[in-house]
């Protein structure tokens, strides 16, 4: 089996609800160490969303048309047999300083013990991007501060942000 996975393909797996602009440094920068890499957007029944898991892969394809090399798709289940069902040997994480370190370790620790075959590559997102979550994100936009938010997400996906955050609102 490990002759079968590429270690020039890569995986970045997250939620993506929404993508921000920490995410795309990380795809990014990806992208330029990997022939292919693979966005998968993880479906988790048990979290509630606020975008659909179309709406999270059509957001990211959006943000990363400008990268020829970059593709979205959605798994269900672990990040590490989708990793393998993609013929990839790599999963890429981004880290911010001192929020996601033990729980990244702990991760990789333990798909290290469910496939020794995929490595993880860790990639520390850059300070101006460290203190960036979806859950900010999403105070910033109930709040009604669109505006503000290009300095967190993507400009392309605010009118979609605040479209969603206002149908919330109404309901």
């Amino acid at each position: 089996m490990p002759n079968e996975l590429s270690p020039t393909k890569a995986v970045y797996t997250g939620s993506f609800d929404p993508v921000t602009l920490g995410h795309l440094h990380i795809i990014e920068r990806a992208a330029k160490l990997y022939s292919s890499l693979v966005i998968g957007v993880g479906v988790n029944s048990a979290k509630r969303s606020l975008f659909t898991t179309e709406e999270r892969i059509a957001l990211l394809r959006k943000v990363t048309h400008h990268l020829p090399h970059v593709t979205v798709e959605a798994f269900d289940g672990l990040a590490v047999d989708f990793v393998r069902a993609v013929n990839a040997k790599v999963m890429v994480r981004g880290v911010r300083p001192l929020t996601d370190i033990a729980t990244e370790f702990t991760m990789m620790m333990a798909n290290r013990q469910l496939d020794a075959d995929i490595e993880t590559v860790f990639l520390m997102a850059d300070e101006v991007y460290a203190h960036v979550s979806s859950t900010l994100i999403k105070q910033i936009a109930t709040q009604g501060h669109g505006r503000s938010l290009e300095r967190f997400v993507p400009r392309e996906i605010i009118p979609s942000l605040m479209e969603k955050v206002r149908l919330l609102d109404e309901s």
